[in-house]
């Protein structure tokens, strides 16, 4: 036989080929909708219960074009979070027109109901900006305080006024969690919580050298809240600070623990007042 030799092929193989070729659709292009995302970020920027009331709004309206979400929207005070709300509104009126609200209400409750990890947030005082989706240093200290069902650590140099975070250290005494306030003696923080309950348990350096400089809101062992604020009404709305929010066990629980380590006797680094 001369020229290039035939090529045989099992039988059978062709008609497979040919079958994959003329049966088999090839790969669709396909754009998922941003939607889930969204929902996805604000779960990870609220705490419960925001997310509960947001729920509640979108099970309230009609639509994304309902007047009701739009004053919702508008009346948020916190950096970027109208701006988050309105792009969420945009994408449920071009891609989903038609879904009502308590169809997006569901949604969000899905996504809530998965359980994952939460990145760190951003935290703020002062003047704000829509560059980043940060939360008021006010708003989120009351948050993790009132988020703890055990226990409540809260270190702090200075402290001054704060009565909202005060009062809601006050309810959490009320409901059973063990506070403990770790302070700057030379500062006089602790007169700021002197009409809390007596179960409160105030700290200060046993030592004279160095100061407690150490700002920091643990609440159980799942969420703390650390930056530069000092407990007082200017850090925490006025003055121009900086912090994050944790709410991953497994970096906030040896945070914990190393405070707690400064309180134990044997360690002589902390003493009740």
């Amino acid at each position: 036989m001369t020229g290039r030799a035939a090529r045989h092929e099992p039988d059978g193989q062709d008609d497979r080929r040919a079958a994959t070729r003329a049966d088999v659709p090839g790969p669709r292009s396909t754009t998922s909708s941003p939607l889930p995302g969204l929902l996805a970020a604000i779960c990870d920027r609220l705490p419960e219960d925001r997310l509960v009331a947001l729920e509640h709004v979108f099970g309230m309206v009609s639509g994304p074009g309902d007047p009701l979400l739009r004053r919702f929207i508008a009346a948020q005070p916190a950096a970027g979070l109208a701006h988050q709300l309105t792009e969420i509104a945009h994408v449920w009126s071009t891609e989903a027109p038609g879904m009502p609200g308590p169809g997006l209400a569901l949604a969000l409750a899905t996504v809530r109901s998965f359980p994952r990890p939460r990145p760190a947030q951003v935290v703020v005082s002062g003047p704000m900006s829509a560059s980043i989706p940060a939360r008021l240093t006010s708003g989120v200290a009351v948050d993790v305080i009132r988020s703890a069902e055990t226990s409540l650590l809260i270190a702090s140099f200075a402290a001054h006024g704060a009565r909202d975070v005060v009062t809601e250290i006050g309810q959490a005494v009320g409901r059973g969690v063990r506070v403990d306030l770790l302070l700057e003696e030379s500062t006089q923080a602790s007169a700021a919580f002197a009409a809390l309950p007596d179960e409160v348990h105030v700290w200060h350096r046993a030592g004279t050298s160095g100061v407690l400089h150490a700002k920091l809101i643990a609440a159980d062992r799942h969420s703390a809240f650390l930056g530069s604020a000092n407990l007082t009404d200017r850090a925490l709305s006025d003055n121009i600070e900086l912090g994050v929010v944790l709410r991953d066990p497994s970096t906030v629980e040896p945070l914990v623990d190393h405070f707690r380590w400064f309180l134990a006797p044997e360690n002589d680094v902390m003493r009740l007042a």
